[in-house]
């Protein structure tokens, strides 16, 4: 018995020194820490203001303790701030990490102005020194200076200055009698529940080379592989107020929103190869307006790309498509309302009058609703359609149940609606019925005789430029 209770007594001894020599420090040069990246990039960020925090990790890939006797910025200028395992400062000393573990290292800056328009390179190295060795991570970032606008609003005639980008807080509202001209390669940042609203007038001056973007202000990416330019929700969206007169946009960009882009009661506006895309409600919503769209790909919407109650939309060369990644579709891309005697509302307002020529309805879900315009003034002219149907008076020579082959691939996140070589739309569209403001597609390229159906007539090169 006795024996046995010494054998007993002599493994847990050796266990328990067993244990304590496998959690001891390492203190070997070649016992090293590991790291997730070597360079930590915080992407395109405001000057003058906080960004969000990234991080990575740190790894003990050794049986032994290692400790880490010091941990620092190389600058330490105040650009950069770290937080290692819960804890902030610049520099920490004596950081151990158990054997096949491993801690946080979480990093945030606050750049400072530049004074130029160009993007500005920053960065600092953060040292890990572990038993006289030294190994690091880049910080890097890029700093944009914006002018940022709190609760503008413009009474006369204004041109904006293009040099800067903007960022908007609150709200940027175009009073009645008054007219923001906003020219080419203008970026606008709209900040969480900011808004634009037009009572007056708005002209937009994109070109294919500058065009005008309209977009959240949150930079970089949600998670790994998806950024925050394919996010919804980001911004309210521009309305455009009842009896707002004499709208033009051109080659404008219109994402991130709330509520997409707004036409309200009477109101004028006119879109010439534009995007509204990425919204929680629709891209692009009419009510009694008049609406025109040429060139224009509307997509990417929880309740439909488009919305139309009665008033007057003239549609040419548009492609309507909803892969939208955040929910389930609510509603078919496209919405017709208020365009006959059984679809009244009642308002007392003329029915829809409507064109679509040369136009492309593909995506998920429904395409087109009601799918019987019997009665409206409503027709579809050499068109597109996902829907297998068949010609009436209202639906004329449109190309039915085809693919347009679009290159978007959703779950690869990449949303290109320019067609592949073999889509059935290539060169099926009617030139007569493209408008003279419609020539040339959102990249320049000219339609010519035989122009594609949808917004684009660029073809993607294998070197992933267009022509």
């Amino acid at each position: 018995m006795n024996s046995l209770l010494r054998i007993c007594f002599s493994m847990i001894l050796l266990s328990a020194l067993v244990g304590c020599i496998e959690d001891g420090i390492d203190n070997s040069p070649s016992a090293q820490p590991e790291f997730s990246v070597d360079t930590l990039s915080l992407g395109v960020v405001f000057t003058d203001q906080p960004t969000p925090t990234s991080r990575f990790m740190v790894y003990n890939r050794h049986d032994k303790i290692i400790s880490i006797s010091n941990i620092s910025l190389r600058n330490a200028d105040g650009a950069f701030r770290i937080n290692v395992d819960g804890f902030a400062g610049t520099s920490f000393q004596n950081v151990e990490i158990r054997p096949n573990d491993s801690i946080y290292v979480f990093v945030e800056a606050t750049l400072r102005r530049n004074g130029v328009p160009a993007l500005t390179e920053f960065s600092d190295i953060l040292d890990f020194t572990t038993n006289g060795v030294t190994r690091s991570v880049v910080l890097a970032a890029a700093g944009q200076d914006v002018e940022r606008l709190h609760g503008l609003i413009v009474e006369s005639d204004t041109h904006l200055d293009p040099t800067y980008p903007y960022q908007i807080f609150d709200s940027l509202v175009v009073e009645r009698g008054a007219t923001l001209t906003i020219p080419a390669g203008t970026t606008m940042h709209f900040h969480d529940g900011a808004v634009m609203r037009v009572r007056g007038s708005l002209v937009t001056e994109g070109t294919p080379e500058k065009p005008v973007n309209m977009t959240g202000d949150r930079t970089g990416n949600v998670i790994t592989d998806i950024s925050f330019d394919l996010m919804a929700s980001q911004w309210r969206g521009l309305h455009f107020a009842p009896e707002s007169r004499g709208n033009r946009l051109s080659h404008t960009i219109v994402r991130n929103t709330v509520s997409g882009v707004l036409a309200d009661s009477l109101s004028e506006v006119s879109f010439l190869n534009c995007r509204l895309r990425n919204s929680a409600g629709y891209s692009l919503e009419s009510r009694y307006a008049d609406l025109r769209l040429t060139g224009c790909e509307v997509a990417e919407a929880a309740e439909g790309v488009l919305a139309v109650t009665g008033g007057k939309a003239t549609v040419s060369n548009c492609t309507f498509a909803n892969y939208y990644l955040f929910s389930a579709l609510r509603g078919a891309s496209v919405q017709l309302y208020h365009l006959d005697a059984e679809n009244n509302d009642g308002s007392g307002l003329p029915l829809l009058q409507a064109t679509f020529n040369n136009c492309i309805f593909y995506g998920n879900g429904t395409d087109f609703s009601p799918g019987d315009l019997s009665g409206s003034n409503v027709t579809v002219q050499r068109s597109l359609l996902k829907s297998n149907g068949s010609d009436d008076s209202n639906f004329i020579d449109c190309l039915w149940g085809a693919d347009p082959l679009y290159y978007t691939v959703r779950s690869d996140y990449y949303f290109d609606y320019r067609l592949q070589p073999g889509s059935p739309a290539i060169a099926a569209g009617y030139s007569p019925l493209v408008p003279a403001e419609g020539a040339r597609d959102f990249y320049g390229v000219e339609r010519g005789a035989t122009p594609n159906l949808g917004a684009y007539q660029a073809e993607l090169q294998s070197d992933g430029l267009t022509f």
